[in-house]
């Protein structure tokens, strides 16, 4: 089992920046995939991006230039630096983990997620 926790949601106003976090524990491995995922009132969750062990990164076309996912892997957590927000950008943000070092935009391929933290951008 792993835990994902995630922090750092918030209302913040069009054009800033917050920084979510994500800490995982348990049996995590050495090789692994974690990403951030997003769903909107009334919409599917979406895949936002993710990062492997090596720190080989991917991107949603919507949030490419404007947000970064980092990974500290000796703390077992990733990080996604969310900048120029925009109304749209409004979700709850879940962290989720997948063993092995592919990554996929779909979230059925992920073993594990967090709770979701919720980010307002107002206008």
């Amino acid at each position: 089992q792993v835990q994902l926790v995630e922090s750092g949601g918030g209302l913040v106003q069009t054009g800033g920046s917050l920084r979510l976090s994500c800490a995982a524990s348990g049996r995590t491995f050495r090789d692994y995939v974690m990403a951030w995922f997003r769903q909107a009132p009334g919409k599917e969750r979406e895949f936002v991006a993710a990062i492997n062990w090596i720190g080989t990164t991917y991107y949603a076309d919507s949030v490419k230039g404007r947000f970064t996912i980092s990974r500290d892997n000796a703390k077992n957590t990733v990080y996604l630096q969310m900048n120029s927000l925009k109304p749209e950008d409004t979700a709850v943000y879940y962290c989720a983990y997948r063993y092995g070092s592919s990554w996929y935009p779909e979230e059925r391929r992920y073993d594990y997620w967090g709770q979701g933290t919720q980010v307002t951008v107002s206008s």
